[in-house]
């Protein structure tokens, strides 16, 4: 492991925000990062991409704050806004944060902590998803499932220790500089695929339960697909790049994607000629059918009657989507 120097109890600290079409909720979110209770230094450095909404005007007139400075994102992309705004920040110590989330009290304070402790690159906990209506409540338990794609510590939880990533992040600056920062090429996955990077030049990324952080989940069937389609089409990248990370965990949900196509495809086919092998098929959709209301009846605890009965579609939505963005 590389050592990194030890960090001062109140060290200063830059909150890095990428930002994008966020005029509803940026100036809250600005808001509770000023307010989340950190007795040290601290500035907010919002890199502001080309909006259609407004938030450049947003963001100047937060910068009015002597705490908030904005620079300019021209492509847009995350990882671009992330590296113009860590080359802005003026401080070592550098916390990641989203237009659209809410930090919680306490949660500057717990990863300079938890990075003086530890002495990782990156510290970071879990987001915490939760919907005001019906179908975002059902999303949000099946993300943070492992009958979703739930499985890792910063959508389910876990123990503190060494971890793959974690949800956002709270870095070492010399440590990321060391690994070139973001890449740009990874509009999705940057988060991961930088983690990566980090371990493999002999740094630490530590899970941190508490840092949790609220996530408001898609509000549609159209933007969950979307979602997920991207971030499958997202992993086969890294796993593209990175062949070495493959896994069964990933591998899951493009399988069970190509046995659904397959088994009704077979069905149809056996309907038109009457084929009884081809008609067997139709097993291949029915048995996942059945492990997604299996799943869906075992989460009933969790999201009511009324997530129940939309709880299949949802899950179904993040296994295919995801898997068919992986096999695009």
């Amino acid at each position: 492991m590389k050592d990194l120097p030890q960090l001062p109890p109140r060290v200063p600290v830059s909150v890095v925000v990428p930002v994008l079409n966020e005029a509803d909720h940026l100036a809250d979110a600005v808001a509770a990062i000023l307010r989340t209770g950190y007795d040290g230094e601290m500035e907010v450095v919002l890199a502001v991409g080309p909006s259609e909404d407004g938030t450049e005007r947003i963001a100047a007139d937060l910068a009015d704050d002597p705490h908030v400075t904005v620079v300019d994102n021209p492509s847009g992309k995350t990882p671009d806004g992330l590296n113009a705004a860590i080359r802005a920040a003026r401080h070592d110590v550098i916390v990641r944060m989203d237009g659209h989330a809410q930090m919680p009290r306490g949660y500057v304070a717990a990863a300079v902590d938890a990075l003086r402790e530890t002495g990782a690159a990156n510290v970071g906990g879990r987001m915490v998803p939760a919907g005001t209506t019906p179908f975002q409540s059902a999303v949000a338990v099946a993300m943070s499932s492992a009958w979703g794609l739930g499985g890792a510590g910063h959508r389910q939880g876990g123990v503190a220790g060494r971890t793959e990533s974690v949800y956002l992040g709270s870095f070492r600056r010399e440590a990321i500089e060391d690994v070139g920062m973001y890449d740009p090429h990874f509009v999705r996955a940057q988060d991961w695929e930088l983690n990566f990077r980090l371990r493999t030049a002999g740094y630490t990324v530590w899970f941190v339960p508490a840092m949790q952080v609220p996530y408001s989940p898609r509000p549609t069937w159209k933007t969950l697909a979307r979602q997920f389609f991207l971030t499958g089409k997202w992993r086969r990248e890294v796993i593209r790049r990175y062949p070495e990370t493959r896994s069964l965990r990933y591998l899951a949900a493009p399988a069970a994607t190509v046995a659904v196509a397959l088994g009704i495809m077979m069905g149809v086919l056996g309907l038109v000629s009457g084929s009884v092998i081809l008609l067997a098929g139709w097993a291949l959709p029915l048995v996942y059918l059945a492990g997604v209301l299996f799943a869906s009846v075992t989460l009933v605890p969790r999201t009511g009657w009324k997530g129940f009965v939309r709880m299949p579609v949802v899950l179904a939505t993040m296994h295919l989507a995801w898997g068919l963005g992986f096999l695009r």
